[in-house]
């Protein structure tokens, strides 16, 4: 049996003290005063890190991890092509892209919140469609053929008082995208009733233009649409093209976890510690904890 590849996102709280990190970023006003030459500088570094991350994570028998969004700070402002340092960040994630296909260790992203491609703001959507094509170019750069295997995580990004509606801008909107980010492109579950469970983005979008579906055991917790855990898990499951592992994120409450009632139940607890169901699949499974890579050696077997 494949042995259940656990991982975790952005942040390596083992090195970042040693100030290894791949999110150096600016503020706006740092980013117009200093410009790209400045962007650059920080993009290197953060790719250079990204390197001993990945490596790090080979070491420890980690084999996923997902990226942060913010390796080329403000990204979406420019061409990747236009930075001074273009020749050595491409160099860089090409070696990056091997080790980690090498080592087995599996690559993907999570752009923010504020890409929603459902939105009835055209200014919005355009902007979101330039940032999911600037994450799908990261992984082109990182020398990964178009597929979920290294997947773009999105929500839907809000019901907007009408869901189908929504559900229908978001199948419209896909077709904006570059081809290769359509391939990476996937679909999470919410946490709030008022937005997308599982059966309503197998219903309303898989169903529509196939985009696989990424199962969060925890929102699904506030959210099942009469699914079971293990009913949920499977339908996601549907949705992942053969020859590629279902990939689902993992979180517990941090209410529970320190008993304390003023916490908003859906925030995340710093390790895990209930065993992991599965039910008899093999998915990779992001720990979305707050002390990451420690939540991994650190849970409950």
């Amino acid at each position: 049996m494949k042995v259940m590849n656990l991982g975790y996102a952005c942040i390596n709280t083992a090195l970042s003290a040693n100030n290894i990190m791949t999110n150096r970023t600016m503020r706006r006003k740092t980013f117009e005063a200093k410009g790209l030459d400045y962007v650059s500088d920080l993009a290197l570094l953060n790719v250079k890190d990204l390197k001993t991350i990945v490596k790090w994570n080979n070491e420890m028998g980690i084999k996923l991890f997902r990226l942060s969004s913010q390796i080329f700070p403000w990204q979406d402002e420019y061409e990747f092509s236009s930075l001074k340092d273009f020749k050595e960040i491409c160099k860089l994630m090409l070696e990056i892209g091997d080790i980690a296909t090498k080592a087995g260790q599996r690559l993907t992203m999570h752009p923010g919140p504020y890409n929603c491609l459902a939105s009835p703001n055209q200014k919005v959507v355009d902007k979101t469609v330039r940032e999911l094509d600037c994450h799908s170019e990261q992984m082109n750069m990182l020398g990964f053929k178009p597929s979920p295997y290294n997947k773009i995580n999105i929500h839907v990004g809000g019901a907007y008082g009408d869901k189908i509606a929504t559900l229908a801008r978001f199948n419209a909107n896909f077709n904006l995208l570059r081809a290769d980010t359509k391939k990476r492109l996937v679909i999470e579950n919410d946490d709030s009733p008022n937005e997308y469970s599982v059966k309503d983005l197998f219903d309303g979008i898989y169903q529509s233009i196939g985009i696989p579906i990424t199962f969060d055991y925890f929102h699904h917790k506030f959210n099942t649409s009469d699914l079971t855990e293990e009913q949920a898990l499977k339908m996601a499951s549907i949705t992942w093209p053969d020859g590629i592992a279902q990939c689902c994120h993992y979180s517990e409450s941090r209410r529970k976890e320190f008993l304390d009632e003023s916490i908003r139940p859906q925030a995340h607890s710093d390790i895990i510690y209930e065993k992991i169901q599965t039910y008899g699949l093999e998915p990779d499974i992001v720990i979305e904890a707050k002390l990451k890579e420690q939540a991994i050696f650190k849970r409950v077997i």
